[in-house]
């Protein structure tokens, strides 16, 4: 006969139990009102699902702004070793939000019908913090201010990022300061609030750190750290594209883009045209 044991009790082990006094778990962590912020406009099943991905998703990109932050302020000072490790978190956070879209892809047409309509206009085109992360990258395109047009503060914080250098610009400020190596000045120069054009010069100028890692091995590193972040936000592009095409086929997006055609123009926009470029050259 097996002898019987007494259950576990945590406390034996000094475990704190009682938090009626101090700080527990779900209070750091404001779970409260984390959890209760789902607000379904619909009894279909799915919804909830919808958005959790979604908000989940919003917070990950919380971090991701965090660190891209951090990342561009270490490498406008030089200080490398530490803007290697955000931006290898940064290529993570986008590998979990990659993941999602796993989950999200359980959904069928059928199940997506069932709410879409309770949507109204709302869309994740009009994410306030995707097209931060977009801006401090470097893809810089005007009109997408038009979204957060009926939000002052939202307009005035991304307007004041267009006005700021991107991580790419001061990767290219680095670069210009290394010896031996120069990038064109109407390149440094630019209005960093336009759009970003890939230029031959920068091209050859990336050739010779690619061509000597060596000798140039910080900024070898800092090339194949931003190649690595875009790679991961290449995927997660094309996982969306795929997952809505997946969902509602060819419909128009509920917040009145063309949805699969607007996705995929957007898998043609390169962040560090040279870093890719340069591959050609060598």
């Amino acid at each position: 006969m097996a002898k019987q044991t007494s259950p576990y009790d945590p406390s034996t082990e000094g475990a704190r139990t009682d938090f009626s006094d101090q700080m527990s778990y779900g209070d750091y962590l404001s779970l409260d009102a984390i959890l209760t912020a789902q607000h379904p406009q619909s009894d279909a099943h799915d919804e909830m699902l919808f958005i959790i991905q979604h908000q989940t998703s919003e917070l990950w990109m919380k971090l991701a702004i965090r660190e891209i932050s951090a990342a561009r302020k270490a490498i406008h000072g030089g200080d490398l070793r530490p803007a290697f490790k955000m931006l290898a978190r940064v290529s993570r956070i986008f590998e979990q939000l990659n993941n999602a879209w796993d989950v999200l892809r359980t959904m069928t047409p059928s199940d997506y019908t069932t709410f879409r309509d309770a949507l109204g206009p709302s869309s994740g085109f009009q994410s306030y913090q995707y097209r931060l992360i977009e801006f401090m990258l470097g893809n810089r395109n005007h009109a997408m201010l038009r979204p957060h047009a009926h939000r002052e503060d939202i307009t005035e914080m991304l307007k004041a990022e267009l006005a700021t250098p991107s991580l790419y610009d001061e990767a290219l400020c680095l670069l210009n300061a290394e010896d031996g190596i120069e990038v064109p000045a109407d390149v440094l120069n630019r209005d960093v609030s336009a759009p970003y054009l890939a230029d031959d010069a920068v091209i050859a100028a990336w050739q010779k750190v690619y061509s000597d890692p060596g000798k140039y091995w910080s900024l070898y590193e800092l090339a194949e750290k931003l190649v690595d972040f875009e790679d991961y936000f290449r995927r997660w592009r094309f996982n969306h594209v795929t997952t809505v095409e997946r969902v509602i086929g060819f419909k128009r997006g509920t917040g009145g883009t063309g949805g699969v055609s607007y996705l995929k123009k957007m898998l043609e926009v390169e962040l560090f045209p040279e870093l890719w470029r340069v591959r050609t050259a060598l």
